[in-house]
């Protein structure tokens, strides 16, 4: 990405400027359902492109393939070990019987056909999908020495049955222990039966279906231009340890939970390091089409604060944009040349006010950068973490947020870039002023300072430098007092004017006046930036 003027100050060290992308990662998750408010066991793997959420299933890789996926098997009781497998859920519960333990070389494991996560559907041709725990397991327990059982697998197990995961195979260790607030009932016992077959369970033939358990992708949501939500839609109701993926095109993973802050916090980088990349991709293919004094500095989602809501906490997804001298807002990103045209808002970078609101703290460092205008607090109501407004002229403000620390930082420095480059490409901005009835133009240039002049005769009234303002005060409407020390008798004066667009004046000044700061003293940003200090490294 390329622009025209001076490149900034480099970030402090230990402090990267984007998150580093990761490797391709994979990982268990759950998935979280909040309309029926259960979770089902995934995995995730994210590569460059996209991140992908598989399902377990149960695949037929060999023999005599079945027309449907009920798979019908009939199990020999053993005299020591019985069916071999356990069994939890029932209508109770809400859930379907289903198979939770598979005894290694017991009858169900020698099968080839059982695997733990199967539905129990029908036992010897007796329907039982309806059927509560114990009723299945009198059932199996007094079906004779052979049990003729159909099944399905549950791809979608809520997650308090607690399945073991991980093994793609059926098989279990008798070791195996798997903690549910169901009941567990072993059928590796024997059955009240007449008699009992001293026989070995058999195992499937050559022409029988073959049966793996693998993970299979359901969903691939494209990074490209996604974004991340760690809030419940349209609320500040932060999810936890949990995220969603929303994609371009519309699809969602919907809400991916971890079982710890940290699987959460190293998932939630990761993946954003990797639409990170994705942006700036697209923000180089864009200035390719731009010229030198028009390229996309920064661009990104942020959630915005949505004004005159019912709760001071709802919000909606906006794109938000640095491009040439101008901020733009878009509901969705613009992906064509003339989608720029279609923003919802757009403001001068220099007529614009970026504040870091999660940092806010009284330290020489807002004395300066307020440089004694008056600049009101912004009445802040939103509490997610990472937090930043934009104040425009004509009393136009906008509070947004971000998902992580890094991002908060990133906007702050690009704002902060973007601006400076504007300021060097125009080198000076004039307003239309007044005192006392004459019309009066007042000049900021990056060079000179400040100037007022007489609109007509082009007479030069006064003339300060940057250094000379000691102070200001203003009655929040038009007016403005602006302090000046005289060179030579070293004694303030007072230059009263009135604005028509009074806070696009003060902006404006206060990016002159940073931009002359930080073009005399390259650290004077790092030192005092915000983000950078208060966010953690991490």
């Amino acid at each position: 990405m390329s622009a025209e003027g001076p490149s900034l100050p480099a970030a402090p060290r230990g402090r990267p400027d984007l998150l580093e992308p990761a490797r391709n990662k994979t990982a268990l998750a759950l998935l979280y359902d909040e309309g029926s408010e259960n979770a089902y066991d995934v995995r995730l793997r994210l590569t460059k492109e996209a991140l992908t959420i598989q399902q377990q299933d149960v695949v037929c890789v060999g023999g005599a393939h079945p027309s449907a996926n009920h798979r019908t098997v009939t199990l020999r009781r053993q005299p020591v070990g019985g069916l071999g497998l356990s069994i939890k859920g029932g209508a109770e519960h809400c859930v379907p019987v289903v198979i939770s333990k598979i005894f290694k070389d017991r009858a169900a494991d020698r099968s080839g056909m059982l695997f733990v996560g199967d539905a129990v559907l029908q036992v010897n041709g007796i329907h039982v999908e309806h059927a509560t725990h114990e009723e299945v397991v009198h059932l199996l327990r007094n079906a004779g020495d052979e049990v003729t059982i159909t099944v399905e697998y549950l791809r979608e197990a809520p997650s308090f049955l607690k399945l073991p995961l991980g093994s793609p195979g059926p098989s279990s260790s008798h070791s195996s222990r798997a903690s549910s607030p169901l009941f567990d009932s072993g059928l590796h016992l024997n059955g009240h039966c007449g008699h009992t077959v001293l026989s070995l369970p058999s195992s499937p033939t050559a022409d029988e279906p073959k049966y793996e358990k693998r993970w299979l992708d359901t969903l691939s949501i494209p990074l490209s231009m996604a974004r991340i939500s760690r809030y419940k839609a349209g609320t500040g109701s932060l999810r936890s340890n949990a995220f969603e993926v929303l994609a371009l095109d519309g699809a969602r993973s919907g809400v991916l939970q971890f079982s710890t802050a940290q699987d959460c916090g190293d998932w939630l980088r990761a993946v954003s390091a990797s639409i990170s990349q994705h942006m700036l991709q697209s923000m180089k293919m864009a200035n390719k089409c731009c010229s030198p004094g028009n390229q996309v500095v920064h661009m990104g989602w942020v959630n915005e604060r949505l004004q005159g809501a019912g709760s001071p906490q709802a919000s909606g997804s906006k794109f938000l944009a640095l491009k040439g001298s101008s901020v733009y807002v878009f509901s969705s990103p613009p992906v064509s040349t003339a989608d720029w045209l279609r923003a919802e808002s757009v403001y001068n970078l220099c007529e614009v006010l970026f504040k870091v609101h999660k940092f806010w703290v009284m330290d020489d460092y807002w004395l300066q950068a307020n440089l004694y205008l008056g600049l009101q607090d912004f009445d802040l109501e939103d509490q997610r973490p990472y937090c930043f407004s934009l104040l425009a002229g004509q009393g136009r403000s906008h509070v947004f947020t971000v998902e992580l620390g890094m991002e908060l930082a990133m906007w702050e420095k690009a704002f902060q870039r973007a601006t400076f480059l504007e300021v060097q490409r125009t080198g000076s901005k004039t307003y239309m002023c007044s005192w006392q009835g004459e019309a009066l133009c007042f000049t900021v240039d990056f060079a000179l300072g400040f100037t007022c002049f007489n609109n007509k005769t082009k007479n030069v009234l006064w003339r300060f430098k940057f250094s000379q303002l000691k102070g200001s005060s203003d009655d929040g409407n038009t007016r403005v007092k602006l302090l000046f020390q005289n060179p030579d008798t070293k004694q303030i004066e007072m230059k009263e004017l009135e604005f028509q667009d009074l806070p696009a004046m003060l902006h404006c000044v206060h990016a002159f006046m940073a931009s002359k700061v930080a073009s005399l003293d390259p650290a004077f940003l790092d030192s005092y930036s915000l983000a950078r200090r208060y966010t953690p490294s991490s």
